[in-house]
């Protein structure tokens, strides 16, 4: 989003603004729930004033739609760059779909608190961006359908599997085993947890072991 501010360097300034505020919200709502988060708390949290919250999102509920599309829009390219990075290196379809396991690991990883919260929206079905929500987690399992969609194509993969429904399973086998991992086995290693996946993946996908 650009500002419309001529003075050199607004923008920077306003996104890295906006960063701090998806930060501190979404640290917030997740210890604390929405409803109980308020925009005084977001703002002392974020290190700015009050009126910077609205200056920046019309509302609370604004900043948390606008954080779920933030947030699964990291997911989204880094799952991309993997299964594109996997093709440009020659790889297989199951190739880039173990490279988008890893990716999407160390995405949660390193926003645990987003992914929480993320996984926890899902399950609600009385939100007023419960529309974004869909949109966005569309936007997650069409990266995968389109890999399997290849591999089906190419012949890496049986023709008969459900692939809607397959990509949203392995995107679900992720960001559960990776809240798993998060809290109740933190001493695991990333690489652990995702030769695990491997695995797993290698067993019920490609049908290979």
């Amino acid at each position: 989003m650009e500002s419309s501010s001529a003075t050199p360097g607004a923008g920077t300034r306003r996104e890295a603004t906006r960063q701090k505020l998806y930060e501190a919200a979404v640290t917030l709502i997740a210890e604390q729930g929405f409803s109980a988060t308020t925009v005084d708390e977001i703002a002392e949290r974020a290190g700015v004033a009050k009126g910077t919250v609205y200056y920046n999102f019309a509302s609370k509920s604004v900043l948390f739609e606008e954080l779920l599309r933030h947030g699964v829009g990291l997911l989204t390219a880094s799952l991309k760059e993997a299964a594109d990075q996997t093709a440009r290196s020659g790889g297989t379809r199951v190739d880039a779909l173990d490279a988008m396991i890893r990716a999407g690991l160390g995405f949660i990883a390193q926003y645990p608190a987003f992914t929480q919260l993320y996984v926890a929206e899902l399950w609600r079905t009385n939100r007023a961006w419960q529309s974004t929500l869909m949109v966005v987690r569309g936007q997650v399992v069409a990266v995968v359908e389109e890999v399997l969609v290849g591999g089906v194509a190419g012949g890496e993969f049986s023709e008969e599997i459900d692939i809607p429904l397959t990509a949203a399973a392995l995107v679900g086998m992720v960001l559960v085993a990776a809240l798993d991992w998060q809290a109740f086995q933190p001493e695991r290693s990333l690489d652990d947890v995702h030769a695990a996946l491997s695995r797993l993946l290698q067993g019920r996908v490609s049908g290979h072991r």
